[in-house]
């Protein structure tokens, strides 16, 4: 069971910290460009801590496509409450069923 759930919460963790890496500084836009660069880095060298040993771990039950498919949608639900969160930006209906449709193309991935 573990080699089946442990690399979801791994992944839904280093994905918190890359959406911070990639997105947390544009509410610091007065910060110098190469501050948020440094800043960014430091925080997804913690990304990649839980990353690796969950790709590693999953590997063991799940395929690398079902993996990335995994970390995909992970990625899109992480994303909606960092937006709506952190950015104070509405996910539009839209944006929301645009996610959605990419979550039932992954389901397309469990299939086969």
């Amino acid at each position: 069971m573990g080699a089946y759930l442990l690399p979801i919460g791994l992944l839904a963790m280093s994905n918190v910290f890359m959406t911070f890496a990639w997105y947390g500084h544009l509410n610091h836009k007065s910060a110098p460009l190469a501050i948020a660069v440094l800043a960014s880095w430091g925080i997804a060298f913690f990304e990649y801590w839980l990353a690796v040993p969950a790709n590693r771990i999953g590997h063991q039950v799940y395929t690398a496509a079902q993996l990335k498919t995994l970390q995909e949608v992970i990625t899109l639900v992480v994303f909606a409450g960092f937006s709506t969160f952190w950015l104070k930006e509405a996910i539009s209906w839209s944006t929301a069923a645009g996610f959605a449709l990419i979550a039932l193309g992954a389901a397309l991935v469990f299939r086969g």
